[in-house]
Parts: structure tokens; C-alpha cells; sequence
């Protein structure tokens, strides 16, 4: 059951002075007007009546999305802000959380923040790599980085940090190093979000001309699966992989060269299940009466009974997008019987039982 409910602000590019070149919102905020407060009021309204008596609800958040809200006027930031800030005054809503560009933070924008209540800051990094944030247009550098992420934390705001995985100039490397950095920083949020090639965007051109690469999906989800172990090994939540269709769909977003997944998150969490259940079956084998020593290139002679368990959420992971995971294991070594159940675990935990009784337990 959803413990944490989203009330989404969205203001489309709105304070944000550049043309990065994964992005085509300028052009399409151009098109539309500024949203209104009494569209702001009507939107939190809207989502409240639906909120009101259901069950589970422990957390809701008024989100500002779609653009560097610290960007806006301060007067237009302020107003929006106090709408929030009624809301949550009133016992309505518990928090308030935007997203914004790490070189439009500073000790002013912050003071005003807290004024207004605000508990949520994301930033949109997408790389800590200087020659990664030149190629794709982001008009800063990694020390913005840094110092926006030390003031936001010791302002006492809770820091979120969005990654982007292959972009122009990017790497295994770099992907890697800007998830260490995350880490290092230590947010208690993080996004991480493949490329997507849009219509209408300087990526565009540069993927027709040949100029620019798109990770394949099977080298996007490899990347991504270990930036996402990288960050939750250092506590951080992990609250989205990969971009939703929803979000494709407003940002007028037909995209190009089979660059969106719609099940990217599963894909990943696939994949680090898949990584920890064939780790579990070389750890088993060391433990148990395998007829000779197992490896991933030579299997045991004799088949067995496996049993993996996962959480309840996890279920789905451990068996892969469309059972890839099961289809894979079956293939990988036939005769054997695997079996899949469910466990009192931690989200992320997968548990594996042999027919000699071994149990081992990867966190």
C-alpha cells in the first residue's frame, strides 16, 4: 500500500535560463501560459478530496515540478510558496518540496525557502562529470555542485540529487564516479534517469547526424543497475528510475531511437536481482555436496531443487520483466527445478534453500 502521496505542482521551465540539450520544455513552455495560483489551489484541492480518508497515508507532499523553481522571480516564488505553506500550516499537507538547478541556490533563495516551510530540495545534477555537464549545455560546473549541495544540508533542508545516465561525453566511468560523489554528499533522496532522446531537442540533431550515441537499453539498465547499488548501499532512497510515459506525454515527448523503456525501474531491479540469485547459487555450491566446484561457466553435473525467496515487492523483480529472470536460470541450467516464493525480507533481499537445506541470505 502507498505510504506517500504526491500532490504534483507542475511548472514547466520556468526559471530556467538554459537550453541543455536533453531537454525541449522551452519551447513547449512557450506555448503556455504561467500557471495561475487559483490553478494551484484548485490542483492541491483536486488531490486532497481524494486523499481524504484513505487508509495507509502516513506522508503528502506538495511538489513544484517541471522546472528550476528557485529560478522564478523570488515575488512569483513567494506567492506560490505561501499556498504551500497554508496547506501545510493547516495540518493538510505534511511537506513541501520542489526541484531547482544547483547554480540557483544561494543563502537568499534559501532564507526565503525557509520562510515558507519548505523540507525538500532536489537537484538536478545529472552528472559531477565537468566535461559531461559542457557537452550537454548545462551552463555550470561541478562546484555549483557541491556548494548548492553543502548549503541546501546545512540549511537543514532534506537534499535530493538526479542522475542521468549516458549522456554526451559520458562513460561507465563517469556514470559510476557521479553516483560515488552522491554518495559522498550522502542526500536522502535520488533519481536516476537514462538519456531519452526527445523531438525537438539539440540531441535530436545530434542523434541524426550521428554526432551523438544512445546508450542501448541493455547498457543503460547494466550502468544504472550498479550506480543504483552504489546510492542504496549508502543509505539513500532511490524514488525513481527511469522517466514515466506521463512525463514523455506533457512534454509533447515522441522520442527517438528506442531510447524510453516504460518498465526501466523493473529492468533494473531485475537485474540486481538476477546478480544476487547467481551469487547465492555460487554460494551455495561452496556450502553444500555440489559434485564439482560451480562457476558461472561450468555448471554442476547433478541437478537440484532451488527455491529464491523476495519480499511481497520484490517479487516481481526476482522473477524479471516478463520472467526474464526465470527464463534466463531455466536456460542457464536446464533440469534444474527453481522455484519462486515470497519472504519476510528487506526490500531487496533475496533468500535461496537448496534440497540439502542451505540457506544464505544476501542483503
Amino acid at each position: 500500500m502507498k505510504k506517500h502521496a504526491i500532490i504534483p505542482i507542475f511548472i514547466p521551465h520556468q526559471g530556467c535560463p538554459n537550453d541543455c540539450v536533453f531537454c525541449n520544455q522551452k519551447a513547449i513552455t512557450a506555448r503556455q501560459p504561467d500557471m495561475s495560483e487559483g490553478e494551484i489551489i484548485n490542483t492541491i484541492e483536486t488531490w486532497l478530496s481524494t486523499l481524504t480518508g484513505r487508509p495507509g497515508i502516513e506522508t503528502v507532499e506538495i511538489a513544484f515540478f517541471g522546472g528550476s523553481f528557485t529560478g522564478i522571480a523570488m515575488e512569483k516564488q513567494s506567492r506560490y510558496l505561501a499556498i504551500a505553506s497554508h496547506y501545510k500550516n493547516r495540518g493538510l499537507v505534511d511537506k513541501i518540496h520542489l526541484s531547482t538547478r544547483p547554480d540557483y541556490i544561494d543563502e537568499g533563495i534559501l532564507d526565503n525557502l525557509k520562510a515558507y516551510g519548505t523540507d525538500v530540495i532536489e537537484l538536478g545534477v545529472q552528472s559531477f562529470d565537468d566535461k559531461v555537464l559542457t557537452a550537454s549545455g548545462r551552463g555550470h560546473d561541478s562546484i555549483a555542485v557541491y556548494q548548492a549541495s553543502r548549503l541546501i544540508k546545512e540549511y537543514g533542508f532534506e537534499l535530493g540529487i538526479q542522475l542521468m545516465i549516458g549522456l554526451p561525453g559520458d562513460s561507465r566511468e563517469s556514470c559510476l564516479f557521479s553516483a560515488k560523489e552522491t554518495a559522498a554528499i550522502g542526500p536522502s533522496i535520488a533519481r536516476l534517469y537514462p538519456t531519452v532522446v526527445i523531438e525537438g531537442t539539440q540531441l535530436m540533431n545530434m542523434y541524426a547526424s550521428g554526432a551523438y550515441t544512445p546508450l542501448t537499453t541493455d547498457q543503460a539498465v547494466d550502468i544504472t543497475k550498479d550506480m543504483y547499488q552504489i546510492l542504496t548501499g549508502a543509505g539513500i532512497r532511490i524514488i525513481r528510475v527511469g522517466l514515466k510515459s506521463s512525463d514523455l506525454i506533457r512534454d509533447d515527448g515522441q522520442v527517438g531511437g528506442h531510447t524510453f523503456h516504460p518498465a526501466f525501474r523493473q529492468l533494473v531491479e531485475g537485474a540486481i536481482a538476477r546478480e544476487k540469485m547467481e551469487k547465492l547459487l555460487e554460494k551455495t555450491a561452496a556450502l553444500s555436496s555440489f559434485s564439482e566446484p560451480f562457476s558461472p561457466c561450468c555448471q554442476p553435473l547433478a541437478p537440484r531443487e532451488v527455491t529464491f525467496f523476495s519480499n511481497q515487492k520484490w517479487f516481481s523483480n526476482m522473477i524479471g520483466h516478463k520472467g526474464c529472470n526465470k527464463t534466463y536460470l531455466a536456460e542457464k541450467y536446464p533440469g534444474w527445478g527453481f522455484h519462486y516464493q515470497t519472504h519476510d525480507l528487506e526490500d531487496g533481499s533475496i533468500a535461496i534453500a537448496v534440497a540439502d537445506g542451505h540457506h544464505i541470505v544476501v542483503e
